[in-house]
């Protein structure tokens, strides 16, 4: 039974303002507790108060990483709003909110269980980093010159050593994202597999590759670069690496709840993002 509903609005967007008060005054009506939290560029930690059943997402996809971060080990669904065009995750449109929220509070969604992914960067014997994605990790030059090289491993096996503009490990939902344009490919997002995806490789050799989540992804940072490196998890959490740093990508213990909307499904929503319904063939 649903008692509370927290908001979380991306308060960079103008008109999350409104729409949060819009909606917050309805679930009070119905004699449900609302909560509302703003996310903007100055605020940057999630408080979720005791009790949350349901977080109602306003913004775009990024917010929707932003709240999967800190509610995926708490087990709370994220109803996610879209303020503008329509992301590959944030599938409830701006009016489409009330409808949605009926049908979740009559049991009559269903939910998409979204593998995470669990970060880690080890220094020297010693662990200086961690931190969960829902789209990807991606590891890349902080300075001038764009290529890094990385040994990689899998479940302790030696795969490689990857000179290129950086490397992506993505998750299913992350495939659309930055490993998309990198060459990598679209995954069902309701798969738990990992992509590893170089950027701009040195060696065409070199190809994205899909592998078993349960694989332990582990990156190296070899001597002598020539430029600095970033860690990156989900265009958000930043990291910058030394030489000798050990990477180590694997999935999370619990996965990130998302209401599916019952208005489109996640074929529709990539075929009208990659236009795939041009160019002589309709749907």
């Amino acid at each position: 039974m649903v008692t509370h509903i927290l908001i979380i609005a991306n308060w960079n967007k103008p008109e999350s303002h409104p729409l949060a008060a819009e909606i917050s005054r309805y679930i009070i009506s119905k004699g449900l507790i609302c909560s509302i939290s703003i996310t903007s560029d100055d605020v940057r930690d999630l408080i979720v108060p005791p009790g949350t059943d349901l977080a109602i997402s306003l913004g775009g996809d990024g917010t929707v990483l932003y709240c999967a971060r800190f509610l995926h080990d708490l087990g709370i669904p994220i109803m996610a709003v879209n303020l503008g065009t329509f992301g590959y995750i944030t599938e409830v449109g701006k009016d489409e909110w009330k409808e949605e929220l009926e049908l979740f509070l009559a049991g009559k969604t269903k939910l998409s269980r979204r593998l995470m992914i669990r970060v880690e960067v080890v220094r020297q014997g010693r662990k200086v980093f961690q931190c969960h994605g829902l789209n990807e990790m991606v590891v890349t030059s902080s300075g001038i010159s764009k290529v890094v090289n990385l040994s990689v491993n899998m479940d302790g096996v030696f795969g490689g050593i990857f000179r290129a503009d950086g490397i992506i490990v993505a998750t299913p939902t992350g495939s659309t994202g930055y490993s998309l344009a990198a060459g990598g490919p679209i995954l069902d997002a309701g798969l738990s597999d990992l992509i590893v995806t170089p950027v701009c490789p040195f060696t065409l050799s070199n190809r994205p590759l899909v592998v078993d989540g349960e694989t332990e992804i582990s990156l190296e940072v070899l001597p002598k670069q020539r430029t600095g490196l970033m860690l990156t998890v989900d265009g958000q959490q930043n990291f910058p690496l030394h030489e000798g740093d050990v990477i180590t990508v694997e999935k999370a213990r619990s996965k990130a709840l998302i209401v599916s909307s019952g208005k489109r499904s996640y074929i529709e929503v990539i075929r009208e993002k990659l236009h795939w319904s041009r160019g002589g063939f309709h749907a």
